[in-house]
């Protein structure tokens, strides 16, 4: 039986590896973390991608290829096909999404085109590992990288946003924007709580309370009690006055500003003002505008929230995730640091996905580029008529 090459073996950690015969977990060298030892000797010959090969042993790509085997009809061996050989089908819908996308003039506003840096990033072996927990605390072993990575991106958000890291602290685990606002109000919240949101039908967004008089449409309306402030529609800003005549009613214990269809800054230090009256917190759902607020060129909630949270796909120009960032001080006695990552693990969330923290490195990393700035100031509007 051929063996694998250490390069091979390096590569295909990440991969399932087949063996045929007897296990002979008495004689040679064995290669332990499978339910049984096995010799090396044994293993059949494997395959790892150009890149991943090239990664692992630092040489080119080139240097760690490996022959692959014919795919046995008794399972004795496998191989690992490109999409278009293992699922055409997939792949064809896959080509034809992406002729679409490159043919369309897209005017969704929670859409965006990510890089080919960060979808390699989300396309690699760290979608393979597990690693409940944050950095250094983790329940799994073999997660020192996943520990480096996730630190790094953590390091980054911070200084996409300006922050300083003795204040300010942030989770890079949330799956979306959503799972990032409920979890959240998960931490600070008890259930029925109260909470105020901007209205869904005057740009408000679904997870910050909607509901109609015969139905409680979001989980976040199904679990606390929410009250949602409007716009005056005669000048088509946040009615500021009416928020704070309400809030002193509903006496709120979180008011979230943050919309998905409100093209205007929010008034944070008068919403800070209203929250501090009645004993609220102030949250901030930057998921569509945070790329114009990494290039300054929208005003900065940062400046007088408590907690603000983000997708990361949107203007960010990342892949599809979630971040909270949290002041550190305690906040109307809550601690929010401790609140917050237990509500995100253990309390809604397994295991983090890898994949997507690295690629929402790579993106915050852009985030603070010369260029990125200039491309958030770019502007297509022009006069109609």
């Amino acid at each position: 039986m051929q063996a694998c090459s250490g390069a091979a073996v390096m590569g295909s950690l990440q991969q399932p590896i087949w063996v045929k015969g007897p296990r002979l977990p008495s004689e040679g060298s064995v290669m332990v973390g499978f339910p049984n030892q096995i010799r090396l000797n044994m293993v059949k010959p494997c395959r790892c991608s150009s890149i991943e090969g090239s990664l692992v042993t630092g040489r080119p790509p080139s240097s760690v290829s490996v022959p692959i085997p014919e795919i046995g009809g008794d399972g004795s061996s496998f191989v690992d096909y490109s999409l278009g050989e293992a699922d055409p089908e997939v792949c064809e819908i896959i080509t034809k999404e992406k002729e679409r996308q490159f043919k369309s003039l897209e005017l969704i506003a929670s859409e965006n085109f990510t890089s080919r840096a960060v979808m390699e990033a989300v396309g690699s072996c760290l979608t393979n590992k597990y690693s409940e927990g944050l950095p250094g605390k983790r329940y799994y072993g073999g997660n020192e990288y996943i520990d480096e990575l996730e630190t790094l991106c953590q390091k980054r958000a911070l200084a996409a946003f300006n922050l300083d890291e003795n204040k300010w602290g942030v989770n890079v685990q949330p799956l979306s924007g959503s799972p990032a606002n409920f979890e959240v109000y998960t931490a600070i919240l008890k259930p029925h709580d109260r909470i105020m949101g901007l209205d869904l039908p005057h740009g408000g967004h679904l997870s910050h309370g909607f509901m109609t008089p015969k139905r409680r449409v979001s989980g976040t309306s199904i679990y606390f009690e929410s009250m949602p402030y409007r716009l005056d529609e005669s000048t088509g800003l946040v009615d500021y006055d009416m928020l704070e005549k309400t809030a002193i009613l509903f006496r709120p214990k979180l008011i979230i500003a943050g919309a998905s269809a409100y093209p205007r800054d929010f008034d944070y230090p008068r919403m800070r003002q209203i929250a501090d009256a009645v004993g609220a917190l102030l949250m901030m759902d930057m998921a569509h505008i945070s790329g114009l607020v990494a290039a300054s060129v929208v005003a900065d909630p940062f400046k007088y929230c408590d907690v603000v949270t983000t997708t990361t796909h949107k203007s960010l120009r990342g892949p599809r995730g979630g971040m909270i960032f949290f002041k550190k001080d305690p906040v109307l006695g809550v601690e929010l640091e401790s609140a917050i990552n237990n509500a995100v693990f253990p309390g809604l969330q397994g295991g983090p996905h890898n994949h997507t923290i690295g690629g929402l490195a790579v993106c915050l990393k852009h985030a603070q580029s010369p260029e990125f700035k200039v491309y958030q100031n770019k502007s297509a509007c022009k006069p109609i008529g």
